[in-house]
């Protein structure tokens, strides 16, 4: 049995460019942070934003208020496109990978518990801030994350094995968005995703 959270999405990365102006100090304009020397620009953080406010809106009656409850929607999403990079990253480092395969065991496993696609869209919008295109991200985010833990045998060795990914990564975030915290592995005031604990595959949309 794995742990589960709710996270999201991997980023879409255009070509390596520094956040910080040498000579300002100020931050790029398009870029919203750097990790590993790539660039998360501003475009690929609101397309992941823009998906989300589409399914919210897509739902009629209750758009309003799935809307006013995910004011730091932003926030949210870069601080799941670094995270997903420092992830991987760890990832590789330990020699472990997830398969197509097993996304979409795990997808059929969530639908399954679930009750159909449309309660297992309509609770991953409502609890965790996922467009129904970023499920399959999500999944492989849980499964690569569960499968560190269990090759460093704790929560802790693997937290300290992220950590330490991060710090290889170097990574800037625009203040726009906050201020990255390399000891919490977190941008801003989030929750740190990789303190969880053992859930089945339908719970897994739960948590920001």
């Amino acid at each position: 049995m794995h742990r589960r959270t709710a996270l999201s999405v991997s980023a879409a990365l255009l070509a390596a460019a520094p956040l910080l102006s040498a000579c300002s100090g100020q931050a790029r304009p398009g870029t919203a942070a750097v990790v590993g020397g790539e660039r998360i620009t501003t475009s690929a953080l609101q397309a992941q934003v823009g998906d989300v406010r589409a399914a919210q809106n897509r739902t009629g009656s209750t758009a309003a208020q799935l809307i006013q409850s995910s004011p730091g929607l932003e926030r949210v999403k870069l601080n799941k496109m670094i995270q997903t990079i420092v992830l991987e990253r760890a990832a590789e480092d330990a020699g472990v990978s997830v398969s197509e395969k097993e996304v979409q065991d795990f997808r059929k496993a969530q639908l399954q518990q679930a009750g159909g696609a449309e309660k297992l869209t309509a609770a991953a919008l409502e609890q965790a801030q996922l467009a129904p295109g970023q499920l399959d991200a999500d999944a492989r985010f849980k499964l690569l994350r569960d499968k560190l833990f269990d090759h460093y045998g704790s929560q802790d060795k693997a937290v300290e094995k992220l950590a330490s990914a991060a710090k290889t990564l170097h990574i800037e975030v625009n203040p726009r968005y906050g201020v990255w915290d390399a000891r919490q592995i977190v941008l801003g005031d989030q929750d740190t995703p990789w303190i969880v604990q053992r859930t089945r595959p339908e719970q897994a949309p739960a948590g920001a």
